[in-house]
């Protein structure tokens, strides 16, 4: 069952993530120095940014008309990725003003794909690919195998100053991890 709208969804009829401890090990460390494609045409260093970072991280995009993977909605944590990157569209204003710095998306999507979704959803911010999973590596980020598709799990990372300071892990329902970290921002 694939709900047809991308950004209307009934998160009560979708599987949850368990918490599998994936992301344990990621506070504190520091981000390594892994060059990433941007849809701005530029290569990010995450690790070279002074202040604070947020990187949104989800599993793939759909794309109008194309359609998803059979079940996509019931593999937990893979339905939202539309949402939690509008989520933080919407809030990018918010979440300056509450003190970040820099805001980011990151997928395991080459660059060409995620500037079709850039562009058509009007991303005031840089998506970063991941598609040779170099910082996946260098992070052990948790993945989840979809058929052939290699795809990072849904979380947000704060960095400071080059460091992980706060793992949002796992992420549900997605619509709503902007808001968490506006709140999380807001409150320290």
């Amino acid at each position: 069952m694939n709900q047809p709208n991308l950004q209307d969804v009934d998160w009560s009829t979708i599987p949850a993530p368990e918490d599998d401890g994936g992301a344990d090990h990621l506070k504190g460390r520091a981000f390594p120095a892994v060059p990433l494609r941007s849809t701005d045409g530029n290569l990010m260093d995450l690790s070279a940014l002074s202040g604070l970072v947020i990187l949104f991280v989800y599993p793939m995009t759909g794309q109008p008309g194309v359609a998803l993977p059979e079940d996509w909605d019931m593999i937990p944590g893979a339905r939202g990725c539309t949402p939690q990157s509008c989520g933080f569209r919407d809030l990018a204003a918010e979440l300056k003003e509450a003190g970040a710095d820099h805001i980011f998306g990151l997928s395991t999507q080459d660059t060409d794909y995620q500037k079709e979704m850039a562009e058509r959803l009007h991303m005031p911010f840089p998506i970063l690919s991941d598609s040779e999973l170099a910082l996946q590596k260098a992070l052990n980020l948790p993945m989840m195998r979809v058929h052939d598709m290699d795809l990072l799990k849904r979380m947000a990372l704060i960095l400071k100053d080059g460091e992980i300071s706060k793992v949002f892990y796992p992420v549900f329902p997605p619509d709503r991890n902007a808001p968490d970290v506006l709140e999380w921002l807001k409150g320290r």
